[in-house]
């Protein structure tokens, strides 16, 4: 009986922050999102063949201007007409040579659908003053304040650069 109640509490209690996810590094290494406490975190959803790929570039300027701050992690994912490249490898590849990217990259994951990573189905359901719900397309991003709270999203359009961003970093 107690084992039942312990998993029907965690199907139904939502963590209260991004502080309880660990993520895996596209070059395979853990990442416990706890160490970033009293940072802010920028989450992106990416993909290397998308319409939005260009971002990349402003987002590894922010990365630059505001690294100190702000927490910036890319996740690949190939939910929106299968426009991310087939491996961890030709991703890191891929921005890397393309766009410069330094900044924390994910594994590949499902950010949609009945795969979606753990931390995304966080996001998509976290409550924000903007909106709640699925992903749209590539490049939604979520900012997360110093306290692990989900505090802002924005769609896709949304270039990284946008003051409707930096004013809140």
């Amino acid at each position: 009986m107690n084992v039942l109640l312990v998993l029907l509490s965690l199907i139904f209690i939502a963590p209260p922050s991004v502080y309880d996810f660990t993520i895996k590094t596209i070059d395979g290494k853990e990442v416990k999102l706890s160490q970033f406490r009293g940072k802010k975190i920028l989450i992106v959803n990416t993909a290397s063949k998308c319409g939005y790929t260009p971002q990349y570039e402003d987002l590894e300027k922010l990365h630059k201007q505001y690294g100190k701050e702000v927490v910036l992690i890319g996740f690949p994912a190939g939910n929106f007409g299968g426009q991310e490249l087939a491996t961890n490898q030709e991703i890191q590849e891929f921005c890397k040579k393309n766009f410069g990217v330094t900044f924390l990259m994910s594994e590949k994951v499902s950010v949609k659908g009945d795969d979606i990573d753990p931390l995304f189905k966080y996001l998509v359901s976290a409550s924000n003053p903007d909106f709640t719900g699925d992903i749209k397309w590539n490049f939604e991003k979520f900012l997360i304040n110093e306290k692990g709270e989900l505090v802002h999203r924005y769609r896709s359009g949304v270039k990284p650069l946008d003051p409707v961003i930096t004013n809140n970093l």
